[in-house]
């Protein structure tokens, strides 16, 4: 199995296969509007409005189970997302990314790449993983680091 054959919803209820993004850079991150980190969906607007015609895809899962941060319903988080921080990169339907209903995709990410003491649960909202061209899970970010911290790891790989 690989990256590839995951299927995800849009955020406008489309369906969405990530073979889609094949042979491109991905940025994956679970977000959330009411978060500490929120100011984030700026800095990832921004890699990836800089890198994107170099090959680089920032995909946004919105995830509500760290808090309640992220509870409105997906119009709702695209309009705060676009209004708030003009977001035009890819974004996806509210998922869970813990658990027993935690959206695939997740669990494959997760077990590519363990979190700090080899955990394989997300500890809270804008967690990152980095996706290089061929499908590999490289690396996973704890949600502190900031996307701006990302851009050295993400500029060897366009």
């Amino acid at each position: 199995m690989s990256i590839y054959d995951f299927s995800v919803n849009t955020i406008d209820g489309a369906k969405k296969t990530l073979i889609d993004y094949k042979g491109q850079v991905m940025l994956i991150v679970n977000v959330a509007s009411e978060c500490g980190f929120t100011s984030q969906y700026e800095g990832l607007e921004e890699l990836y409005k800089k890198f994107s015609q170099k090959g680089l895809v920032v995909l946004g899962f919105p995830c509500n189970q760290f808090g309640g941060q992220e509870p409105g319903d997906d119009s709702q988080i695209k309009e705060f997302c676009q209004t708030r921080f003009g977001v035009a990169f890819p974004m996806f339907s509210k998922i869970e990314v813990n658990g027993s209903n935690a959206d695939p995709l997740f669990v494959y990410l997760k077990s590519h790449q363990k979190g700090i003491l080899g955990s394989e649960a997300i500890k809270w909202n804008f967690t990152k993983f980095l996706v290089d061209r061929n499908g590999e899970i490289l690396r996973r970010y704890a949600p502190q680091v900031s996307p701006a911290a990302i851009e050295k790891d993400i500029v060897p790989l366009l």
